[in-house]
């Protein structure tokens, strides 16, 4: 469960890092150029510890892992955050626990019992409270509405996959896989957006900063110590711990927008984080059961 918490807290400076990195570069921008960041750390790694050719009887599963990963959810949540505030897409991404347990189970047939469901949705509900008690309810939109659940739909089922691959590889090696695989199409698409978009927008120490942050950390460090947490303590119960992520995200809010932490965050905080002792505490009991 440490290594699961170790990727949300990197996670949940994906939102943030993401729209400070709007401030200089255009949505597709930040999207196409994320594995290529990632892949400056990634190649390395593969070279140094001799890693093997790529495994091409698993070929689906990484070319499921990679759209997921590396296109679909950087595209839609960049064109989501270019329309409406981080808060707001919080309210929809809150959900994002509770479809990847329900993948998960579609996918890999985890046993889990009804105070798992229970808590799972308990804390989904907080979240979304908790995303409203931020602002997140206020300049809604349809489009980013949909964007962000399509997001939220891909990364999940991303997240299912991928740890599906950790049974097979390191899960290092499961995310520079994705990474080198996403290349291909990444560099030229980056390269041409780059070529039209550069000049109508003016750079920034905090998009410079952003767009690292979400090629290094988001795109692949997160993804390391994430994949291993899903791979040891199951993918339907390793992903509830991503319903702290929002409380991590109003801490990184606090720290660097100067946002006001109230007593109701505080109180909604504490519900979240009981929900989640619950929902991994079911899991314990439907062990000793079993």
């Amino acid at each position: 469960m440490l290594y699961a918490l170790v990727g949300v807290f990197l996670f949940s400076l994906s939102l943030p890092m993401t729209k400070w990195a709007l401030e200089s570069f255009d949505p597709l921008f930040t999207a196409s150029s994320r594995p290529i960041i990632a892949a400056t750390l990634a190649i390395p790694m593969l070279m140094a510890f001799r890693t093997q050719r790529f495994p091409r009887t698993h070929i689906r599963a990484f070319i499921f892992t990679t759209l997921g990963g590396a296109f679909i959810w950087p595209v839609l949540i960049a064109l989501a955050l270019h329309r409406t505030t981080s808060a707001h897409v919080a309210v929809i991404a809150a959900v994002m626990p509770l479809t990847t347990a329900i993948f998960a189970v579609l996918r890999t047939k985890d046993r889990v019992n009804w105070q798992f469901w229970a808590a799972s949705i308990s804390g989904t509900f907080l979240l979304i409270v908790f995303a409203f008690t931020r602002g997140g309810g206020t300049h809604g939109d349809l489009i980013a509405d949909l964007l962000t659940m399509g997001a939220v739909l891909s990364s999940s089922y991303c997240y299912v996959e991928g740890a599906e691959l950790t049974k097979l590889m390191p899960g290092w090696q499961v995310i520079s896989w994705m990474v080198v695989l996403a290349l291909p199409i990444c560099i030229p698409a980056s390269a041409l957006i780059w070529t039209r978009t550069h000049s109508s927008h003016v750079i920034t120490a905090h998009g410079i900063i952003g767009l690292l942050v979400i090629g290094l950390s988001s795109m692949y460090i997160g993804f390391i110590a994430w994949y291993r947490g899903l791979s040891d303590a199951g993918t339907a119960h390793g992903s509830q711990v991503q319903q702290l992520q929002a409380i991590m995200s109003l801490g990184w809010a606090a720290l660097l927008l100067g946002e006001k932490v109230t007593l109701t965050m505080v109180l909604i905080a504490l519900g979240v984080i009981s929900s989640v002792l619950w929902a991994l505490t079911s899991r314990q009991r439907t062990a000793v059961i079993s």
